[in-house]
């Protein structure tokens, strides 16, 4: 079985930095965007297991980049979850409607976060 391919984008270096950690520690491989354009970059060129994705960033926002992802029929089986400290019903809805897999509200439990990942992974390969 391949290690699944994780990729992380936020425009937050501490949260990028501790998000690898974690996700290196439980043995995944990792990429990594610092924004929306650069997401898509790496979506074009990878194909990921799993995106942790932040919604507020400077260029593409996080919905944008779930849009484009779920527009390509090469990338169906990637997951998606936001990770955004927008937490109103409203947000998470449209999180939902452009096609997330999941939607956490920041600040959020790393442990469960590792739980929510795994449980995606194991449903998705």
């Amino acid at each position: 079985m391949k290690t699944p391919h994780i990729l992380i984008v936020d425009d937050e270096p501490n949260i990028v930095m501790s998000l690898e950690f974690l996700m290196r520690k439980n043995g995944y491989r990792v990429g990594i965007a610092r924004n929306g354009t650069e997401a898509l970059a790496a979506i074009a060129e990878t194909p990921f297991d799993l995106v942790l994705l932040d919604v507020m960033m400077p260029d593409v926002d996080g919905y944008q980049v779930c849009q484009q992802l779920r527009q390509r029929p090469d990338r169906a089986a990637t997951k998606v979850v936001f990770l955004s400290a927008k937490s109103r019903d409203a947000d998470v809805q449209k999180g939902y409607d452009v096609g997330a897999d999941l939607y956490v509200p920041k600040p959020f439990s790393t442990r469960q976060l590792m739980e929510k990942v795994r449980e995606l992974l194991a449903n998705g390969i």
